[in-house]
């Protein structure tokens, strides 16, 4: 009975607001001011407003919003210790470090530039010459 009657003032007075916004030549303004106006009257008219004002007294509900809370907390908190752990080992893994490959990051040698080229074909063939000598070919 109660919601009735403040949505039925609320919904009085924007529409008088919306009348007066309309005689200063406002159209689009008091338009909108009337379709805000019409919402808690509409709200009420379908029952959603007794459904909510139902899940407000029921203490089932106010436990969930209870866990929801909680879940959200152990999401923020979760989140928060997975930043630090990247910003202290500066790498995306969370994993510790036995974990981590036995293979060190690979090292890439600077391409020779045209001046330090052998003259000939234009390739250098010393690695490949070093490694043969090696074993012996």
């Amino acid at each position: 009975m109660l919601t009735t009657i403040i949505c039925a003032a609320v919904t009085a007075a924007g529409l008088g607001l919306a009348v007066l916004t309309a005689r200063r030549r406002r159209y689009r303004a008091a338009t909108r001011t009337a379709a805000y106006a019409l919402v808690p009257l509409g709200l009420l008219m379908t029952g959603i407003l007794d459904w909510i004002a139902g899940l407000v007294l029921k203490p089932t509900v106010w436990a969930g919003f209870g866990v929801l809370a909680l879940s959200a907390l152990l999401f923020t908190v979760s989140r928060v210790a997975e930043r630090r752990a990247v910003a202290a080992t500066g790498s995306d893994a969370v994993a510790p470090a036995a974990s981590a490959p036995s293979l060190g990051p690979g090292r890439r040698t600077p391409a020779p530039r045209p001046a330090e080229r052998k003259s000939g074909t234009g390739e250098d063939f010393s690695d490949i010459e070093a490694i043969l000598k090696k074993h012996g070919i």
